[in-house]
């Protein structure tokens, strides 16, 4: 039994893989396009701040937060076969969500311009109102997409996995259709307009098609506002914590944009480009071992099976480790080839290549910690903790925001450095901090299961000659 269970992961692992890997490709032909016609321009800067701000929504109350709060209790529900209460709690779930992702995104068409003040201090004068312009269209698809993770954490826990890591390839589509038809005949602000509105008719398409595969999942639809059943409120607890954790992580990124914003547009413009590559591995492998191992961890954890859950991270580590290594080579030393391949055309000339594959060894430094980590801080959601990768995570976002800025005056002051490079230090040091949480993380995790269950040295040192 024990034997087989690990293959049948490896098989799940490989098939979210296989959607995830269809969704970042059709992300980097959105991001080719997107090249083409606003390169590295004021409108590509402004673009790539607005899509930020509702993403950050995205990210805080959708598929990490669900996957580590409401997959655990909703899997065990249905282990138990409790299958009528986990259908309640699956509408409960649905019903608070719709309706506080609603509440925060008609909040945040109001704040707009405090938020973008907030993650692009840099911009003013028309750079700031088109941000602003592509904020308040882009806030109504948020509340879509936070369902559409909802989707994704019904049929994870039915060990349906394709569907919902590809359904961003409908997202991405529609933004691709609006760059063609109206990338021709718009000027620069007129096109990033339209793909806002692109990206909000893809919300909608990729919740649309997930519907289906969720009725046919579930029991019995019910959505409801009740929080009466214990399964829900633990759902609740979890999510809160979870959410100020993933909240804190994504205000790294956020640091990262409005330092960016300081140094250049163009520093702003292109870091969203070359992010999107770097973080291909990291959604391809980290997403996909997460979306596996998950559910199982979990069960291991509600057994106290230790040896169980370590068997788990030591495997899924080791497929991390396997291709994330190659892939942070691949950064270093044939950035420019790989930056130039997916992106260099029309506006986004050679020098934006270069400067890309600058940026992108910079992330080189912490790609396998950052991966490592996720599944790391997963395996503290499926003990029921998450107040421990809360803790480290600030850690992380202190570290991240000091050395940011040290970053941004240091090479202020220096005559003959090109005050872009500011940017590749911003990243550089992002992966050092990104490295001090996974370091935590795994001591942590030591102490409280009695074992070390990371990689042996060893075998990383291996990879790394390989590579």
């Amino acid at each position: 039994m024990s034997d087989s269970r690990p293959e049948r992961s490896g098989g799940k692992a490989l098939v979210a893989a296989a959607g995830i890997f269809l969704s970042r490709i059709a992300g980097l032909v959105r991001q080719r396009v997107l090249a083409h016609y606003l390169g590295s321009s004021l409108s590509a800067a402004a673009l790539q701040a607005a899509l930020r701000i509702p993403n950050f929504l995205q990210n805080l109350f959708g598929e990490g937060v669900l996957s580590a709060s409401f997959i655990p209790v909703y899997s065990g529900l249905l282990a138990e076969g409790k299958r009528d209460e986990a259908d309640r709690v699956a509408g409960a779930v649905f019903g608070l969500l719709a309706l506080t992702t609603a509440l925060v995104c008609a909040a945040g068409v109001a704040a707009t311009p405090v938020f973008v003040d907030a993650i692009a201090p840099g911009f003013h004068g028309e750079t700031r109102l088109l941000t602003i312009h592509l904020v308040r269209i882009l806030f109504p698809g948020v509340s879509l997409l936070v369902l559409s993770a909802w989707c994704l954490g019904i049929l994870n826990s039915h060990e349906r996995l394709f569907l919902p890591y590809a359904a961003p390839v409908v997202w991405n589509g529609a933004i691709i259709a609006a760059l063609l038809v109206f990338g021709p005949r718009s000027t620069q602000p007129e096109l990033a307009g339209w793909v806002a509105w692109g990206a909000v008719v893809g919300s909608a398409l990729q919740l649309a098609i997930q519907v289906r595969a969720v009725g046919q999942a579930l029991g019995r639809f019910r959505p409801s506002l009740s929080a009466a059943l214990p399964a829900v409120r633990q759902v609740l607890r979890a999510f809160t914590a979870v959410v100020l954790g993933r909240g804190v992580v994504q205000l790294s990124a956020y640091v990262d944009t409005a330092f960016a914003s300081l140094i250049s547009a163009r520093a702003l413009a292109v870091m969203g480009y070359a992010q999107l590559i770097y973080l291909l591995p990291v959604s391809l492998f980290a997403t996909a071992a997460v979306a596996a191992e998950l559910p199982a961890m979990s069960r291991a954890a509600a057994l106290a099976d230790h040896a169980a859950l370590h068997e788990r991270l030591t495997r899924g580590l080791a497929q991390l480790a396997f291709f994330v290594v190659p892939s942070a080579a691949a950064f270093v030393v044939l950035g420019d080839v790989v930056a130039g391949a997916l992106l260099q055309t029309g506006r986004f000339g050679p020098d934006d290549t270069r400067f890309a594959w600058y940026l992108l060894g910079g992330s080189a430094v912490g790609l396998l910690a950052q991966t490592m980590g996720r599944l790391y801080a997963n395996a503290f959601y499926a003990l029921k903790d998450a107040r421990t990768p809360l803790r480290y995570a600030v850690a992380r976002v202190v570290v991240t925001g000091v050395s940011a800025w040290l970053c941004v005056t240091g090479v202020g002051r220096i005559a003959l450095a090109p005050r872009e490079l500011a940017a590749v230090g911003i990243t550089a040091t992002t992966g050092l901090a990104a490295w001090l949480e996974y370091l935590l993380l795994r001591r942590s995790l030591a102490a409280r299961t009695g074992a070390d269950a990371g990689l042996p040295a060893g075998r990383l040192g291996r990879l790394w000659a390989a590579a």
